[in-house]
Protein backbone atom coordinates (compact mmCIF):
# COMPACT_ATOMS: atom_id res chain seq x y z
CA UNK A 1 0.00 0.00 0.00
CA UNK A 2 1.64 3.40 -0.83
CA UNK A 3 1.36 6.02 1.40
CA UNK A 4 0.74 8.72 -1.28
CA UNK A 5 0.07 11.89 1.39
CA UNK A 6 -0.91 12.62 4.95
CA UNK A 7 -2.74 15.35 6.51
CA UNK A 8 -2.49 17.00 9.03
CA UNK A 9 -5.84 18.88 10.43
CA UNK A 10 -6.82 20.92 13.49
CA UNK A 11 -10.11 20.99 15.15
CA UNK A 12 -11.55 22.75 17.87
CA UNK A 13 -14.36 21.06 18.98
CA UNK A 14 -16.43 22.29 22.21
CA UNK A 15 -16.46 20.85 25.20
CA UNK A 16 -20.15 20.18 26.95
CA UNK A 17 -18.48 21.48 30.06
CA UNK A 18 -15.38 22.47 31.08
CA UNK A 19 -12.96 19.66 32.13
CA UNK A 20 -10.23 20.79 34.69
CA UNK A 21 -6.40 19.90 33.98
CA UNK A 22 -3.19 20.34 36.09
CA UNK A 23 -2.45 24.11 34.13
CA UNK A 24 -6.26 25.22 33.97
CA UNK A 25 -9.16 24.72 32.51
CA UNK A 26 -10.52 23.40 29.18
CA UNK A 27 -13.65 24.89 27.27
CA UNK A 28 -12.68 23.34 24.08
CA UNK A 29 -10.25 20.66 22.19
CA UNK A 30 -7.70 21.71 20.09
CA UNK A 31 -7.80 18.09 18.24
CA UNK A 32 -4.66 17.08 15.85
CA UNK A 33 -6.36 14.46 12.75
CA UNK A 34 -3.83 12.39 10.88
CA UNK A 35 -5.44 11.78 7.69
CA UNK A 36 -3.52 8.61 5.72
CA UNK A 37 -4.13 9.26 1.74
CA UNK A 38 -3.37 5.82 -0.08
CA UNK A 39 -3.51 4.26 -3.55
CA UNK A 40 -6.00 1.61 -1.87
CA UNK A 41 -8.22 3.92 0.55
CA UNK A 42 -8.35 6.73 2.93
CA UNK A 43 -7.78 6.45 7.46
CA UNK A 44 -8.01 8.45 9.87
CA UNK A 45 -6.25 8.86 13.53
CA UNK A 46 -6.42 11.49 16.42
CA UNK A 47 -3.71 12.46 18.46
CA UNK A 48 -4.29 12.14 22.21
CA UNK A 49 -2.38 14.94 23.29
CA UNK A 50 -3.80 17.86 25.09
CA UNK A 51 -3.30 21.79 24.49
CA UNK A 52 -0.18 21.77 27.18
CA UNK A 53 2.32 19.04 28.56
CA UNK A 54 0.11 17.97 31.94
CA UNK A 55 -0.99 14.22 31.60
CA UNK A 56 2.25 13.54 29.67
CA UNK A 57 5.54 15.36 28.30
CA UNK A 58 2.97 15.92 24.66
CA UNK A 59 1.21 18.53 23.84
CA UNK A 60 -1.00 19.26 20.61
CA UNK A 61 1.46 21.42 18.81
CA UNK A 62 4.55 19.48 19.77
CA UNK A 63 2.84 16.38 17.91
CA UNK A 64 1.89 18.50 14.80
CA UNK A 65 5.50 19.64 14.46
CA UNK A 66 6.87 16.13 15.14
CA UNK A 67 4.77 14.44 12.89
CA UNK A 68 5.49 17.82 9.73
CA UNK A 69 8.99 17.69 10.49
CA UNK A 70 10.27 14.07 10.81
CA UNK A 71 7.71 11.37 11.52
CA UNK A 72 5.34 11.74 8.18
CA UNK A 73 8.30 12.53 6.26
CA UNK A 74 9.58 8.98 7.19
CA UNK A 75 6.99 6.73 6.14
CA UNK A 76 5.16 9.20 3.10
CA UNK A 77 5.74 8.27 -0.37
CA UNK A 78 6.70 4.95 0.29
CA UNK A 79 4.96 1.26 0.21
CA UNK A 80 3.88 0.90 4.34
CA UNK A 81 1.41 -0.67 6.11
CA UNK A 82 1.01 -0.48 10.28
CA UNK A 83 2.93 -2.75 11.36
CA UNK A 84 6.02 -0.90 9.33
CA UNK A 85 5.10 2.95 11.25
CA UNK A 86 6.97 1.89 14.65
CA UNK A 87 10.00 0.60 13.06
CA UNK A 88 10.18 3.64 10.61
CA UNK A 89 9.56 6.42 13.54
CA UNK A 90 11.80 4.66 16.25
CA UNK A 91 14.68 6.93 15.44
CA UNK A 92 12.75 9.63 16.91
CA UNK A 93 12.65 9.13 20.87
CA UNK A 94 9.26 9.45 22.39
CA UNK A 95 6.50 11.21 20.64
CA UNK A 96 4.62 7.84 21.41
CA UNK A 97 0.96 10.28 21.05
CA UNK A 98 2.19 11.51 17.61
CA UNK A 99 3.06 7.92 16.57
CA UNK A 100 -0.16 6.37 17.65
CA UNK A 101 -2.10 8.91 15.52
CA UNK A 102 -0.18 8.53 12.53
CA UNK A 103 -0.31 4.38 12.63
CA UNK A 104 -3.76 4.62 13.47
CA UNK A 105 -4.34 6.41 10.14
CA UNK A 106 -2.46 3.71 7.89
CA UNK A 107 -4.31 1.55 10.12
CA UNK A 108 -7.03 2.39 9.44
CA UNK A 109 -6.61 2.69 5.34
CA UNK A 110 -5.05 -0.73 5.61
CA UNK A 111 -8.03 -2.30 6.78
CA UNK A 112 -10.64 -0.61 5.10
CA UNK A 113 -8.89 -1.13 1.70
CA UNK A 114 -9.30 -5.18 3.00
CA UNK A 115 -12.41 -4.84 4.55
CA UNK A 116 -12.26 -5.53 7.63
CA UNK A 117 -13.30 -4.04 10.91
CA UNK A 118 -10.66 -3.27 13.80
CA UNK A 119 -12.19 -5.05 16.24
CA UNK A 120 -11.55 -7.77 13.81
CA UNK A 121 -8.34 -7.50 13.24
CA UNK A 122 -7.42 -7.30 16.88
CA UNK A 123 -9.15 -10.31 17.99
CA UNK A 124 -12.25 -9.07 19.86
CA UNK A 125 -14.12 -11.42 21.18
CA UNK A 126 -17.51 -9.11 22.05
CA UNK A 127 -19.71 -6.92 20.20
CA UNK A 128 -20.58 -4.14 22.81
CA UNK A 129 -18.57 -3.27 25.80
CA UNK A 130 -19.37 -1.77 29.53
CA UNK A 131 -18.84 2.00 29.87
CA UNK A 132 -17.47 3.98 32.28
CA UNK A 133 -17.46 7.83 33.31
CA UNK A 134 -14.45 9.54 34.92
CA UNK A 135 -15.15 12.52 37.14
CA UNK A 136 -12.95 15.60 37.66
CA UNK A 137 -12.18 17.90 40.24
CA UNK A 138 -15.58 19.18 41.11
CA UNK A 139 -16.58 21.93 44.29
CA UNK A 140 -18.30 22.34 46.34
CA UNK A 141 -19.01 18.53 47.51
CA UNK A 142 -22.96 18.95 46.89
CA UNK A 143 -22.19 19.63 42.99
CA UNK A 144 -19.87 16.62 43.03
CA UNK A 145 -22.72 14.57 44.18
CA UNK A 146 -25.00 15.73 41.77
CA UNK A 147 -22.89 15.14 39.07
CA UNK A 148 -22.13 11.74 39.71
CA UNK A 149 -25.55 10.89 40.25
CA UNK A 150 -26.21 11.91 37.28
CA UNK A 151 -23.94 9.42 35.54
CA UNK A 152 -25.05 6.79 37.61
CA UNK A 153 -28.82 7.59 36.43
CA UNK A 154 -27.77 7.36 32.83
CA UNK A 155 -26.51 3.81 33.69
CA UNK A 156 -22.86 3.68 33.46
CA UNK A 157 -20.86 0.57 34.57
CA UNK A 158 -18.60 2.66 36.99
CA UNK A 159 -17.33 5.97 38.37
CA UNK A 160 -13.92 7.20 38.83
CA UNK A 161 -13.03 10.13 41.10
CA UNK A 162 -9.98 12.38 40.52
CA UNK A 163 -7.85 12.47 43.71
CA UNK A 164 -5.37 14.43 45.23
CA UNK A 165 -3.08 15.33 48.46
CA UNK A 166 -5.90 17.00 50.49
CA UNK A 167 -8.56 15.96 48.18
CA UNK A 168 -9.18 12.35 48.86
CA UNK A 169 -10.82 10.81 51.95
CA UNK A 170 -13.49 13.38 52.46
CA UNK A 171 -14.76 13.19 48.82
CA UNK A 172 -14.31 9.39 48.36
CA UNK A 173 -16.09 8.87 51.33
CA UNK A 174 -19.05 11.08 50.51
CA UNK A 175 -19.79 9.50 47.13
CA UNK A 176 -18.92 5.73 48.74
CA UNK A 177 -21.64 6.97 51.46
CA UNK A 178 -24.07 8.30 48.32
CA UNK A 179 -24.12 5.42 46.62
CA UNK A 180 -22.96 2.44 48.62
CA UNK A 181 -22.98 -0.49 45.72
CA UNK A 182 -21.83 1.68 42.68
CA UNK A 183 -18.66 0.43 40.99
CA UNK A 184 -15.38 3.18 42.25
CA UNK A 185 -12.47 3.52 41.55
CA UNK A 186 -9.89 6.49 41.64
CA UNK A 187 -7.07 8.44 39.77
CA UNK A 188 -4.65 10.32 41.46
CA UNK A 189 -2.44 11.37 37.91
CA UNK A 190 0.95 10.73 40.34
CA UNK A 191 -0.09 13.19 42.34
CA UNK A 192 1.44 11.61 45.90
CA UNK A 193 4.65 11.52 47.33
CA UNK A 194 6.16 7.90 49.21
CA UNK A 195 5.91 9.71 52.51
CA UNK A 196 1.99 10.04 52.14
CA UNK A 197 1.20 6.37 51.62
CA UNK A 198 -0.27 6.10 54.27
CA UNK A 199 -3.61 8.08 53.05
CA UNK A 200 -3.71 5.82 50.40
CA UNK A 201 -4.25 2.76 52.54
CA UNK A 202 -6.53 4.89 54.21
CA UNK A 203 -9.01 4.65 50.79
CA UNK A 204 -9.33 0.78 51.97
CA UNK A 205 -12.51 1.04 53.42
CA UNK A 206 -14.09 2.40 50.51
CA UNK A 207 -14.05 -0.77 48.39
CA UNK A 208 -12.75 0.56 45.73
CA UNK A 209 -11.94 -1.55 42.38
CA UNK A 210 -8.60 0.29 42.13
CA UNK A 211 -6.10 2.86 42.96
CA UNK A 212 -4.96 4.18 39.92
CA UNK A 213 -1.06 5.72 39.61
CA UNK A 214 -0.82 6.89 43.00
CA UNK A 215 3.23 8.33 42.57
CA UNK A 216 5.05 9.45 39.94
CA UNK A 217 5.64 7.31 36.69
CA UNK A 218 8.91 6.34 37.26
CA UNK A 219 8.99 5.50 41.08
CA UNK A 220 7.84 2.17 40.66
CA UNK A 221 9.40 0.46 43.62
CA UNK A 222 7.13 3.51 45.41
CA UNK A 223 4.29 1.46 44.11
CA UNK A 224 5.54 -1.61 44.76
CA UNK A 225 5.57 -0.52 48.09
CA UNK A 226 2.31 0.37 48.03
CA UNK A 227 0.67 -2.42 46.92
CA UNK A 228 1.98 -4.33 49.63
CA UNK A 229 0.44 -2.78 52.03
CA UNK A 230 -3.02 -1.88 50.72
CA UNK A 231 -5.99 -4.20 50.08
CA UNK A 232 -7.41 -1.63 47.26
CA UNK A 233 -5.60 -2.96 44.42
CA UNK A 234 -2.40 -0.75 42.44
CA UNK A 235 -3.37 0.00 38.81
CA UNK A 236 -0.83 2.11 36.70
CA UNK A 237 -1.08 4.23 34.03
CA UNK A 238 1.61 6.91 32.84
CA UNK A 239 4.28 4.38 33.75
CA UNK A 240 3.25 1.40 31.41
CA UNK A 241 4.82 3.24 28.00
CA UNK A 242 5.73 -0.24 26.37
CA UNK A 243 5.02 -3.96 26.68
CA UNK A 244 8.46 -3.81 27.91
CA UNK A 245 7.80 -1.26 30.77
CA UNK A 246 4.36 -3.11 31.27
CA UNK A 247 7.18 -6.65 32.24
CA UNK A 248 8.93 -4.59 34.00
CA UNK A 249 5.82 -3.29 36.58
CA UNK A 250 4.61 -6.38 36.31
CA UNK A 251 8.14 -7.95 37.36
CA UNK A 252 8.34 -5.59 40.52
CA UNK A 253 5.18 -6.29 41.72
CA UNK A 254 4.11 -2.34 41.20
CA UNK A 255 0.72 -3.33 39.94
CA UNK A 256 -1.90 -5.60 39.69
CA UNK A 257 -4.00 -4.42 37.30
CA UNK A 258 -2.88 -1.98 33.93
CA UNK A 259 -4.76 0.57 32.23
CA UNK A 260 -3.56 0.76 28.51
CA UNK A 261 -4.32 3.95 26.72
CA UNK A 262 -2.95 3.08 22.81
CA UNK A 263 -2.07 6.85 22.59
CA UNK A 264 0.16 7.16 25.18
CA UNK A 265 2.15 3.66 24.39
CA UNK A 266 2.57 5.07 20.66
CA UNK A 267 -0.17 2.88 19.23
CA UNK A 268 -3.15 0.43 19.48
CA UNK A 269 -0.25 -2.72 18.10
CA UNK A 270 1.95 -2.05 21.04
CA UNK A 271 -1.43 -1.79 22.85
CA UNK A 272 -2.34 -4.81 22.04
CA UNK A 273 0.97 -6.39 22.91
CA UNK A 274 0.71 -5.27 26.69
CA UNK A 275 -3.20 -6.77 26.72
CA UNK A 276 -1.27 -10.33 25.51
CA UNK A 277 1.52 -9.98 28.01
CA UNK A 278 -0.62 -9.06 31.14
CA UNK A 279 -3.59 -11.80 30.23
CA UNK A 280 -0.50 -14.51 30.38
CA UNK A 281 0.29 -12.94 33.73
CA UNK A 282 -3.63 -13.21 34.67
CA UNK A 283 -3.15 -9.54 35.73
CA UNK A 284 -6.77 -7.18 34.25
CA UNK A 285 -6.58 -4.42 31.86
CA UNK A 286 -9.05 -1.83 31.35
CA UNK A 287 -9.20 0.84 28.94
CA UNK A 288 -8.62 4.89 29.21
CA UNK A 289 -9.61 7.36 27.87
CA UNK A 290 -8.30 10.80 26.82
CA UNK A 291 -11.34 13.46 25.90
CA UNK A 292 -11.25 11.66 22.13
CA UNK A 293 -13.73 12.58 19.47
CA UNK A 294 -15.32 10.33 17.63
CA UNK A 295 -12.30 8.90 15.80
CA UNK A 296 -9.98 8.27 18.69
CA UNK A 297 -13.13 6.87 20.69
CA UNK A 298 -13.55 3.94 17.52
CA UNK A 299 -10.54 2.66 18.68
CA UNK A 300 -11.00 2.47 21.96
CA UNK A 301 -13.93 0.82 21.76
CA UNK A 302 -12.75 -1.90 19.54
CA UNK A 303 -9.36 -2.11 21.68
CA UNK A 304 -11.74 -2.76 25.09
CA UNK A 305 -13.34 -5.74 23.15
CA UNK A 306 -10.13 -7.68 23.84
CA UNK A 307 -10.70 -10.16 26.19
CA UNK A 308 -7.83 -9.30 28.43
CA UNK A 309 -10.76 -5.96 29.14
CA UNK A 310 -12.14 -7.43 32.28
CA UNK A 311 -13.16 -4.08 34.05
CA UNK A 312 -15.31 -1.04 32.17
CA UNK A 313 -13.07 1.58 30.58
CA UNK A 314 -12.96 5.76 30.17
CA UNK A 315 -15.11 4.41 27.24
CA UNK A 316 -17.58 7.01 27.79
CA UNK A 317 -20.75 8.22 25.23
CA UNK A 318 -19.81 11.16 22.99
CA UNK A 319 -22.42 13.53 25.20
CA UNK A 320 -20.09 12.84 28.30
CA UNK A 321 -17.89 15.64 26.55
CA UNK A 322 -19.48 16.95 23.31
CA UNK A 323 -22.86 17.95 22.15
CA UNK A 324 -21.98 17.24 18.64
CA UNK A 325 -19.03 14.29 18.44
CA UNK A 326 -17.08 14.32 14.85
CA UNK A 327 -18.45 11.51 13.99
CA UNK A 328 -22.00 9.74 14.44
CA UNK A 329 -21.94 9.71 18.20
CA UNK A 330 -21.38 6.50 20.24
CA UNK A 331 -24.69 6.36 22.77
CA UNK A 332 -25.00 4.75 25.52
CA UNK A 333 -27.65 1.70 25.42
CA UNK A 334 -27.71 -0.08 28.67
CA UNK A 335 -24.48 0.75 30.19
CA UNK A 336 -22.04 -0.27 27.29
CA UNK A 337 -20.92 1.29 23.92
CA UNK A 338 -21.32 -1.28 20.67
CA UNK A 339 -18.02 -1.85 19.02
CA UNK A 340 -17.99 -0.27 15.43
CA UNK A 341 -18.39 -3.24 12.82
CA UNK A 342 -17.47 -1.14 9.48
CA UNK A 343 -14.37 -1.49 7.67
CA UNK A 344 -11.12 0.13 9.27
CA UNK A 345 -12.15 2.28 12.60
CA UNK A 346 -15.94 1.71 11.23
CA UNK A 347 -16.44 5.64 11.83
CA UNK A 348 -15.86 8.48 9.72
CA UNK A 349 -15.82 12.49 10.24
CA UNK A 350 -18.96 14.12 9.35
CA UNK A 351 -17.79 16.27 6.65
CA UNK A 352 -20.34 19.33 7.17
CA UNK A 353 -19.11 19.52 10.92
CA UNK A 354 -15.26 18.90 10.31
CA UNK A 355 -15.42 21.57 7.90
CA UNK A 356 -17.25 23.95 10.40
CA UNK A 357 -14.58 22.82 13.19
CA UNK A 358 -11.13 23.06 11.47
CA UNK A 359 -8.60 25.80 12.50
CA UNK A 360 -5.69 24.47 10.33
CA UNK A 361 -5.06 21.85 7.51
CA UNK A 362 -1.85 21.04 5.82
CA UNK A 363 -1.03 18.28 3.43
CA UNK A 364 2.59 16.70 3.00
CA UNK A 365 3.81 14.57 0.48
CA UNK A 366 6.89 13.44 -0.69
CA UNK A 367 7.81 15.89 -2.78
Amino acid sequence: MKLEAVELRRVSIPLREPWRTAHGVLYERDVLLVRALTDGAEGWGECGALSEPGYSPEWVDGAAEVLRRWLVPGVVGTDVNAEDVGPRCASIPGHQMAKAALETAVLDAELRNAGLSLAAFLGATRNRVPAGVAVGFIEPLPALLATVERFVTEGYARVKLKIAPGHDLGIVGAVRKRFPHIALQVDANGAYSPDEMDALVALDPFDLLLLEQPFPPDDLLAHAALARRARTPVCLDESIVSADSARVALALGACSVVNIKAPRVGGVLEARRIHDLCVAADVPVWCGGMLETGIGRALNVALAALPGFTLPGDLSASDRYYERDLTEPFVLDDGCLNVPTGAGIGVVPNADVLLELTTSVETITAD
